[in-house]
């Protein structure tokens, strides 16, 4: 009984206070400031490329969770012309999946907190209902840097990225940012026009984080087949400290829970 009351007023506690640490230092990656803090978020340079092509080419620059600046040279394999694509200097791309990882984070730190500091724990279950709640956050936060949306490619064709362009986009070409784990993933489509004359069967593809050479859809008054995929992408250092940090979170969140749930049941200290 003792031991139990030490480990509901003590350890918790101090694993509480250790979570905060990390997550702090999680929050801290997403290199956001605080409102009214006035501090300019900094801004980093990331070269696109992949072993084995030489097909695109891309420079980003992201500052803290939007694409500030993109800079894209592309090789069309038809006739080797160089094409180059740039962000008009008015725009810039909110990277969704960054903003929804940090506002879950910050959720879980404000569970975290929310309490008195002489607050006392009563009942085991309410550490395990506390931790659960923290793990979902954490559990969120993570998915949504390792689980790109799947999209449908008139989804990609009408998204507002392709009007952000300079000198605007061919109606041939589709392209796509996105989070994926630590890495920044450029994708570009390039399309062949299907004519009404064709003896293809005509199959919409579904929605995907990739799609693959051959896929199909319809946009506007039009039929398109996916020629070529090049796929670029870069490793963004500060994701993986935050996927890093989400990780031992989670540890640390279970084997508490553990500890709860082995004395509820040896000490027949139920949690309820």
């Amino acid at each position: 009984e003792e031991e139990f009351k030490w480990l509901l007023q003590e350890e918790v506690h101090a694993v509480l206070r250790q979570l905060q640490d990390i997550l702090k230092e999680a929050s801290h990656r997403f290199a956001l400031p605080t409102s009214g803090s006035g501090r300019a978020v900094k801004q980093e340079n990331f070269v696109l490329s992949t072993s084995g092509t030489d097909q695109v080419k891309g420079v980003m620059t992201l500052q803290g969770d939007a694409l500030c600046q993109a800079d894209v040279n592309l090789k069309m394999p038809r006739n080797n012309q160089l094409l180059h694509f740039a962000f008009r200097e008015d725009k810039q791309w909110k990277l969704q999946q960054i903003q929804d990882a940090r506002n879950h984070v910050n959720q879980a730190i404000y569970l975290l907190m929310n309490r008195d500091v002489n607050y006392q724990f009563k009942t085991g279950l309410e550490v395990l209902k506390l931790m659960d709640a923290v793990m979902l956050q954490l559990s969120r936060a993570r998915n949504r840097l390792t689980t790109p949306a799947t999209l449908t490619l008139p989804e990609i064709a009408s998204s507002g990225l392709t009007k952000m362009f300079t000198p605007t986009l061919p109606p041939d070409i589709l392209v796509n940012f996105y989070i994926n784990l630590n890495k920044l993933c450029l994708t570009v489509y390039q399309l062949h026009v299907l004519q009404p004359s064709t003896t293809k069967n005509f199959k919409p593809a579904g929605g995907s984080v990739l799609h693959n050479p051959g896929a199909m859809f319809e946009f506007g008054s039009q039929r398109y087949e996916v020629s070529h995929v090049h796929k670029v992408e870069c490793v963004v250092p500060w994701l993986n400290d935050a996927l890093v940090f989400f990780t031992v979170s989670l540890q640390l969140c279970q084997q508490l829970k553990d500890k709860i749930s082995v004395f509820s049941s040896y000490w027949n200290y139920r949690p309820y």
